[in-house]
């Protein structure tokens, strides 16, 4: 039964989807890592600005549907932020790992369409990354994008494999290593995405800064949060350093 807050998938032909997966805004529930880094409140503005760049990123792909699927109880506030810009899917079950098996349960059961879930924290990855996947999903039963940290920023296949992602260790360093080891014990050829970086941590948002710095129309939302971010970061970091000072007696 389709969830009360669930909008309507409706079929347009296409045989390419890109289901971004994404969680509704809320303090303590997205991009915890980064907690010791910024307020609850800057976390939660900064995934908005986040989520809305990569929908933009996906919405400029040709010939593809645009999806999200997330948690039941975020449909309808995911809903309101996406607009007409995507579908908004609830998944069946708690967790990253149900959130993919939900995916291609959903979008790549008939075994026609080429289905890849994708992150919604890399929003600065080149559009060509994205294309390449898709393409590479043509001649493979599966297509994955690794991180640097031993995880994956995207997941694509035609049909659904929920074996996939059976067990535990999603957001792990080990994510990858199990996902590849259950593609060949399930015997599925897999293709690769080049090597990319999600945000995690705070040496993560310290990249992304420095590179929306020198190309800010590769997530402009984003980029204008992360200037004021580092504005304030570095004003915060001079009256640190003169209260030090003044204090000390030092110049």
């Amino acid at each position: 039964m389709k969830s009360s807050g669930e909008t309507v998938v409706r079929s347009s032909g296409l045989n390419r989807v890109l289901v971004i997966m994404a969680k509704a805004p809320r303090p303590g529930a997205v991009k915890t890592r980064l907690a010791s880094s910024l307020s609850p409140a800057a976390v939660t503005a900064f995934y908005c600005c986040l989520l809305d760049d990569t929908l933009a990123l996906a919405r400029s792909l040709s010939d593809v549907d645009v999806a999200i699927m997330c948690p039941e109880s975020d449909v309808s506030e995911l809903a309101r932020l996406a607009g007409n810009e995507a579908s908004v899917v609830a998944q069946k079950g708690e967790g990253l790992a149900a959130g993919l098996t939900s995916v291609f349960a959903y979008f790549a059961e008939d075994h026609q369409r080429r289905t890849i879930a994708f992150n919604s924290d890399s929003p600065h990855l080149p559009l060509s990354v994205l294309e390449g996947a898709f393409e590479t999903l043509a001649a493979h039963d599966v297509v994955v994008g690794p991180t640097h940290d031993g995880g994956y920023y995207l997941i694509g296949a035609k049909a659904s494999h929920p074996a996939l992602f059976a067990g535990d260790g999603m957001g792990t360093s080990s994510a990858l290593e199990r996902l590849l080891a259950h593609a060949r014990a399930l015997e599925l050829s897999v293709g690769f995405a080049p090597p990319f970086y999600d945000i995690d941590v705070a040496d993560d948002l310290t990249r992304l800064a420095e590179e929306l710095r020198l190309a800010p129309a590769r997530a402009p939302r984003t980029a204008a949060w992360l200037k004021k971010w580092e504005l304030v970061a570095g004003q915060s970091r001079t009256s640190a350093r003169t209260g030090y000072r003044s204090g000390t007696g030092e110049l």
